[in-house]
């Protein structure tokens, strides 16, 4: 018999308020505010496609509708991880950060 509870230790990740400046999330019992300025790929997103988001590992966000990947760093210190713009495939530019991962 095993004495610990399933998902204990898991930190539970919930999006809060969302206007045009960006969104708040909470992960575990830490709110961090994310400005579409410093976190560009949600700036287009769907309200639904940003509430779809999963802690994949302990600091490690997850949103698979955007195809989107953050570590919690990049959420504490996002200047650590300045954006660089790439050409795509059909002439936009997608902004990439060392904490992140755009979608393809």
């Amino acid at each position: 018999m095993s004495s610990s509870i399933p998902g204990a230790g898991i930190l539970p990740v919930e999006v809060g308020n969302i206007d045009r400046f960006g969104f708040w999330l909470l992960v575990g019992d830490r709110e961090y505010f994310l400005p579409y300025e410093d976190f560009p790929w949600f700036r287009e997103a769907k309200i639904a496609e940003i509430l779809n988001v999963e802690l994949a590992h302990e600091n490690h966000l997850y949103w698979p509708a955007l195809d989107v990947d953050l570590c919690i760093e990049s959420l504490e210190a996002p200047e650590k991880f300045p954006l660089i713009f790439k050409g795509t495939a059909n002439g936009q530019e997608a902004a990439t950060s060392p904490g992140s991962k755009p979608a393809e």
